[in-house]
């Protein structure tokens, strides 16, 4: 088992800093402009409470920030494999792909949606949001509070129903996961490469003792 050094803690934390501060800057770079400009076509966005506007950008910075962290953090760890480790996990990749590359369009699309079920859930809550936002705002006969109010129970609704996904897709993940469960035989594969690394070792070894040492220049 290996442990990870004081370095790699180091370089794991200063990856998944860089990664928020990317998904950060990403994040603003989507939301401001896009509030912007429906602040200066948009009569109902500019109705809207400051607090809800800031509401809308914290709601895409926010997951941006949280992934790309995480994908940095991911690289770096991928980065730091070597020997043994990376062959097995290199093979698992490989094993993917080909069972990916298997699927139909449709299987594609369910295994797509269980594996970014957050993302799924996240961007149709925003959506929804968003499209809820759009019709309570166009409602000419009411004041701008009761507008608030009800695009608030309509939030309300929304989070339920979104609860309610989530909890659909992740047993769908785990019957998925107990009807294709397999014996997991990956320290098998790596005790295989390490013993491949091994006897490469002790073969570089026997060459350079067989071979003669070069003779001293005149």
């Amino acid at each position: 088992m290996k442990f990870a050094t004081e370095e790699e803690l180091a370089g794991h934390h200063a990856a998944t800093v860089r990664g928020a501060i990317e998904g950060v800057i990403g994040g603003l770079a989507l939301s401001l402009p896009a509030s912007f400009y429906l602040q200066r076509n948009w009569t109902y966005y500019r109705r809207l409470p400051p607090h809800l506007k800031a509401l809308g950008v914290i709601m895409i910075v926010g997951p941006c920030y949280a992934i790309q962290a995480e994908r940095r953090g991911v690289e770096f760890d991928k980065s730091t494999w070597t020997g043994a480790g990376k062959a097995e996990l290199d093979r698992e990749e490989r094993v993917a792909e080909s069972r990916w590359q298997a699927l139909d369009t449709k299987a594609k699309l369910k295994e797509w949606a269980i594996q970014n079920q957050y993302k799924v859930i996240l961007g149709s809550w925003a959506a929804s949001m968003a499209l809820a936002g759009a019709i309570v705002m166009r409602n000419r006969y009411q004041s701008t509070p009761q507008k608030v109010v009800q695009a608030r129970m309509w939030a309300q609704g929304l989070t339920i129903g979104v609860l309610i996904a989530a909890g659909v897709l992740t047993q769908t993940q785990r019957q998925q996961q107990h009807d294709n469960r397999t014996v997991d035989h990956s320290w098998a594969h790596i005790l295989e490469e390490q013993e491949k690394e091994e006897q490469e070792k002790q073969q570089q070894l026997k060459l350079h003792q067989l071979t003669p040492a070069a003779a001293p220049s005149a």
